[in-house]
């Protein structure tokens, strides 16, 4: 198993269990994107395993962020056992939402 969720309040919480390899990348994102179309939820929640990520854990995550894009749903990222805030409407959501998800996990460009 590579990840764990639960669903409350509309939310679903996804929490990548361990640094993703290119052997369960796809498996960790199909599953999310599978959980995404059964429960259809008003936010996802993706926790990751650590600090500083894998560059194939982004890759599961970018995935799994263009998948919500396309549904309307918006995702957000935290690190291990971080609380995400309410979510904000308007403006406010605009300034507030992370840039390294904005622009992509790249931050050498």
């Amino acid at each position: 198993m590579v990840i764990s969720h639960h669903l409350a309040d509309g939310t679903l919480h996804v929490k990548i269990l361990h640094e993703l390899h290119v052997t369960d990348r796809a498996a960790a994102a199909l599953q999310i994107e599978s959980l995404v179309h059964a429960h259809r939820p008003a936010r996802v929640v993706v926790e990751l395993p650590s600090r500083s990520p894998s560059p194939m854990t982004f890759s599961a995550l970018a995935r799994a962020r263009r998948m919500c894009q396309s549904l309307g749903i918006p995702l957000a990222a935290t690190g291990p056992g971080e609380q995400v805030p309410l979510p904000l409407f308007g403006h406010e959501a605009d300034a507030a939402r992370p840039r390294s998800l904005e622009h992509g996990a790249r931050h050498d460009h």
